[in-house]
């Protein structure tokens, strides 16, 4: 495909007509009258050889490649609005510009905050968007990369793809402060026989792939999609969690919160996290300063976390 030969506000027409599924709303969402929208959804039509959009009870449907483009559309349309906003010089303090970030709460609560404050006192004009990072990061995650400015995540989730270190931290256990099974150290036989409590998202996963080399499938019980939550749905019970030691300090984690930290009974492999970007963004000078500032506030952090004792 020649993309010289491309009229790149086809790309904008598209998007519209696939999110609205109706000529007149997708010509008043990007400044177009009806007939110009009309033409341009002729033109898409000849290029893909679909109909795209078809009748369908009282309005209009996606056809089967249309479903397919309408995603497709929208992190093209991301994509070039990055790429035209991207910057040769970049002067924070007088900037107004939004960022955002795929991390999960557990980073936002140890380190995003921080890093919020640090951005909003150099540069009061900057957005920081946190979002939560979706299930599908690693089917594809060049392409999720390109609709965002960064996806904080630990290594061991995806590669390839540049990235700078900001801090590390460990694991420890977490059991109910009044759970009777367990005295003050956890055995694995004990892991390996009280229900689990779990984070239920990929970043998780090192934590199941280190429990499985030891030959132990945790018996979940219950999963949720937020780290913060996982003492709170051990307190009182029999079940067992893993969380990082960050988290737990910054939780205050203790008898007040009806739960008990224990050292792992295994070498756990500690969390290493990252800021990811895609190439695309290497030599923006936005993304550079944002960058920067990531890998300063990082090295404000405390060497290594506090232990559980």
């Amino acid at each position: 495909m020649n993309l010289a030969g491309l009229d790149m506000n086809l790309v904008v027409a598209l998007r519209a007509l696939l999110s609205e599924r109706n000529v007149t709303r997708a010509g008043q969402r990007v400044g177009l009258s009806q007939p110009a929208m009309s033409a341009a959804l002729a033109r898409l039509r000849r290029h893909f050889g679909d109909e795209l959009l078809i009748r369908g009870g009282s309005g209009y449907e996606l056809t089967a490649l249309g479903t397919v483009l309408l995603d497709r559309a929208a992190a093209a349309c991301e994509m070039l609005e990055r790429v035209f906003a991207s910057q040769a010089s970049f002067e924070a303090a007088g900037e107004e510009r939004e960022f955002t970030v795929l991390t999960s709460d557990y980073a936002v609560a140890v380190y995003g905050a921080r890093l919020a404050r640090e951005v909003s006192a150099l540069a009061p004009g900057i957005r920081l968007v946190f979002r939560t990072v979706p299930a599908t990061v690693t089917a594809s995650p060049e392409a999720l990369l390109s609709t965002v400015d960064g996806l904080l995540m630990p290594h061991g989730v995806i590669s390839d793809l540049p990235a700078v270190d900001l801090f590390r931290d460990t694991w420890v256990c977490v059991v109910a402060a009044d759970n009777p099974q367990v005295g003050e150290q956890i055995t694995l036989q004990q892991l390996a026989e009280l229900p689990w409590a779990v984070y239920q998202r990929v970043l998780d996963a090192s934590v199941g792939r280190q429990l499985s080399t030891l030959g132990i499938e945790p018996r979940v019980q219950v999963s949720v999609d937020s780290f913060q939550l996982l003492p709170a749905l051990v307190a009182g019970t029999s079940r067992v969690a893993m969380v990082h030691a960050r988290l737990a300090r910054h939780l205050g984690l203790g008898p007040a919160a009806g739960v008990r930290l224990l050292p792992c009974p295994f070498d756990a492999v500690p969390v290493q996290e990252a800021l990811w970007w895609h190439p695309v963004h290497t030599h923006d000078a936005g993304h550079i300063w944002l960058r920067d500032t990531a890998a300063r506030v990082a090295a404000t952090l405390s060497e290594a976390p506090e232990h559980a004792a």
